[in-house]
């Protein structure tokens, strides 16, 4: 298994670069979508949970992250990771003239855990080509 990627061409942003001077990075491709009842599903194949108690225990997962989100706590899912909340604002020059109304719309920050990080770490990389007879994605992209 391999990490898909495809290249596409971007205005070079190093120091010095000459303008209008462009270079090919790479970037990640989806090759399909996994929906939320077929990964259920699959891990009931593998435990003695049924899909519809794997999707319960979900929900209210959820639920427990949005208690503890909203209450500035960070979520620690083990291996999975940690899950907090990170805010933002437009600056005020002094304190007294900050306002709550300078705040930005808060985001979910995800710190992938051990395992992942490891996944990480030993990936592998194959490029993703279009086919040409069929004029499509070969891996029919998301």
């Amino acid at each position: 298994m391999a990490i898909s990627y495809t290249l596409v061409q971007r205005k070079d942003m190093s120091k010095g670069a000459l303008e209008g001077a462009k270079l090919y990075y790479a970037q990640a491709v989806s090759t399909r979508r996994v929906n939320f009842d077929d990964l259920c599903d699959e891990i009931a194949e593998t435990c003695t949970l049924t899909s519809a108690d794997i999707k319960a225990v979900l929900d209210r997962v959820i639920w427990g992250m949005v208690t503890h989100l909203k209450n500035s706590e960070i979520v620690q899912f083990g291996d999975l990771g940690n899950f907090r909340i990170a805010v933002g604002s437009s600056g005020a020059s002094t304190p007294e003239e900050f306002t709550a109304t300078m705040l930005r719309k808060p985001k979910v920050v995800f710190h992938p855990g051990k395992r992942l990080q490891e996944m990480r770490d030993v990936a592998k990389f194959a490029r993703f080509t279009v086919d040409k007879d069929e004029g499509a994605d070969a891996g029919g992209g998301v």
